[in-house]
């Protein structure tokens, strides 16, 4: 008795990214993978009576998009506890304030007011610890700036973790004060606004994390996102990932990038022996990653010039940033990941900071030599000439942060000035060069939509359409690689995904339209009909 496809895809235009067929009119999948591809005629002749035929008609299908490096599972919490407060909520100061009083007004007692994705730049500005405590009504309040690396706290938030006046500031974070009564401004920085991110999520369970995950996978498939790599996945949202892979909930293919910062985590790690690539294509371990290295929009990134433009009340004059690690630590670090089997990744973002990630790196290489170790570079924003050759000399990864392009570009003009944007994300040289450069949103520091990423790539523009270069503009199929193949390739996992290619899983997303075809103006409207996970449509429009 012959084999039939479970499913046929016919009469598309199916987008490859195999150089080998890069376009099919259509697919065939059988137990999760594709068995064949070619002609809608050749195709159909496979169909037998238990094959479901699924008619494109003439819609463009791509290979699932891989997002190398997102947070679902902090997303996951912020969708259930949390207040969104980007842009298009709030769009002014006094629009925050009353926000956070008419919340606050509800909430019994003591009980924590969190919000995130707040964006100074789109939204009025920092307000001061006097209008925050007016606002909250003597409730602690803790919102998160939308890099994930500042925050602004009330005085009700200082005194729960019982943080005086006279405190010190915590190792590699900060207690911004007023420059003249020296006084908290309610801004805190890194490992100071870690200290009020874990006093909000200590009620976090791993069934709060598990029932957030299942919207935030929704959403990816919205966006025709089928693979997301968790960046710095605690041992808690690890637990909740294997709770949901054996109950059957985990509708995105999820790589854990274990985090060095919860202590101890890596290391258990290496002690059990566990490796990269450890489990299988539903729920893998990818690699370990630390934060060295901060964010540019909220001015704290690592370079070797200054900032320009206006400081923040409270910052250090000269700010060229600040580093979260000691250099010969986290050498040691990535080093006892690295010889242990695995990846190792490190967050760059500014000049200074990717030279220190790449500090780390070479000493992992020098003591473990491996040839095509995939080693990555977390963001690797400013990649200027010198760290460009440096990248290329050790075989690094550029993991770039191409979700920050659209919606964070106009802080990075603002904070580093109009010239350095020739060096920000500069795809085109680095294609040009031979350099790896995987795309991903950083989600919920940015949103999830890889179009308006892929759009910045393509049109060098911000969402106001301010200026990214035009000189490092990428095309299509380039910035369209960045999350299909590269994203695959950079967890090692080219071989199953990546491509639609006979043997690999049937992951793919169907498009509203032609995005090599429109004007690469359209390119951030780009939407999804549907999606495909192993052959099994999980969305549809």
């Amino acid at each position: 008795m012959p084999l039939h496809p479970d499913v046929v895809l016919l009469n598309g235009r199916i987008v490859t990214m195999d150089p080998a067929a890069p376009e099919v009119e259509a697919l065939a999948m059988l137990d999760g993978r594709i068995v064949a591809r070619g002609t809608t005629e050749a195709i159909r002749d496979l169909a037998g009576p238990g094959t479901r035929v699924e008619d494109l008609a003439g819609a463009v299908a791509i290979p699932g998009l891989v997002d190398s490096h997102a947070h679902p599972d902090a997303y996951a919490i912020r969708l259930a506890r949390w207040r969104l407060l980007e842009p298009s909520v709030v769009r002014t100061r006094q629009e925050l304030l009353d926000f956070i009083a008419r919340d606050c007004s509800a909430l019994p007692p003591g009980r924590w007011f969190a919000g995130y994705r707040f964006n100074d730049m789109k939204s009025g500005g920092y307000p001061t610890r006097a209008e925050l405590d007016a606002a909250s009504g003597g409730r602690p309040l803790f919102i998160l700036r939308t890099d994930g690396h500042l925050g602004l706290a009330n005085s009700a938030a200082f005194a729960a973790l019982g943080i005086g006046p006279d405190a010190a500031d915590p190792p590699f974070g900060r207690f911004d004060r007023h420059p003249t009564t020296g006084a908290f401004t309610g801004l805190v920085r890194e490992t100071a606004a870690h200290l009020f991110l874990a006093a909000v999520h200590a009620q976090d369970t791993e069934g709060d994390i598990a029932r957030g995950i299942e919207a935030v996978h929704a959403e990816c498939l919205r966006h025709g996102i089928t693979s997301v790599y968790n960046s710095l996945t605690p041992s808690k949202a690890i637990r909740a990932y294997q709770a949901m892979k054996a109950e059957g909930r985990l509708t995105v293919r999820t790589g854990i990038i274990v985090s060095g910062r919860e202590d101890g985590l890596v290391e258990a790690f290496i002690a059990a022996g566990i490796r990269s690539g450890f489990g299988d294509e539903t729920l893998r371990v990818i690699g370990v990653e630390w934060c060295p290295d901060c964010s540019t929009s909220g001015r704290t990134a690592a370079y070797w010039e200054p900032y320009v433009g206006t400081p923040v009340e409270g910052e250090p004059v000269p700010n060229t940033g600040m580093l979260l690690y000691d250099a010969e630590d986290l050498a040691a670090r990535a080093t006892a990941a690295h010889k242990a089997g695995l990846l190792v990744m490190i967050e760059g973002v500014g000049d200074r900071g990717i030279d220190f990630a790449l500090d780390a790196i070479e000493a992992a290489l020098a003591a473990h030599p491996v040839a095509d170790h995939r080693m990555r570079v977390e963001h690797c924003c400013y990649v200027t000439p010198p760290v460009r050759e440096r990248i290329k000399r050790l075989g690094v990864v550029d993991s770039s942060a191409t979700g920050f392009m659209w919606e964070l570009g106009d802080a990075y003009i603002a904070n580093r000035g109009q010239a350095a944007m020739r060096h920000m994300w500069p795809h085109r040289t680095l294609i040009d060069h031979g350099i790896p450069a995987p795309g991903h949103s950083d989600f919920a520091v940015c949103s999830m939509n890889p179009w308006t990423a892929i759009h910045a790539l393509v049109n060098r523009e911000t969402d106001t359409g301010g200026d990214l270069c035009r000189d490092e503009a990428i095309t299509v199929a380039e910035a369209l690689a960045a999350y299909t193949t590269l994203g695959a390739w950079s967890g090692r996992e080219e071989a199953s995904k990546g491509s639609l290619t006979v043997g690999r899983l049937a992951d793919l997303a169907v498009l509203d339209r032609d995005p090599f075809a429109i004007d690469p103006r359209g390119l951030k409207d780009v939407r999804t009909l549907a999606t495909f996970v192993g052959g099994v449509r999980r969305f549809t429009a």
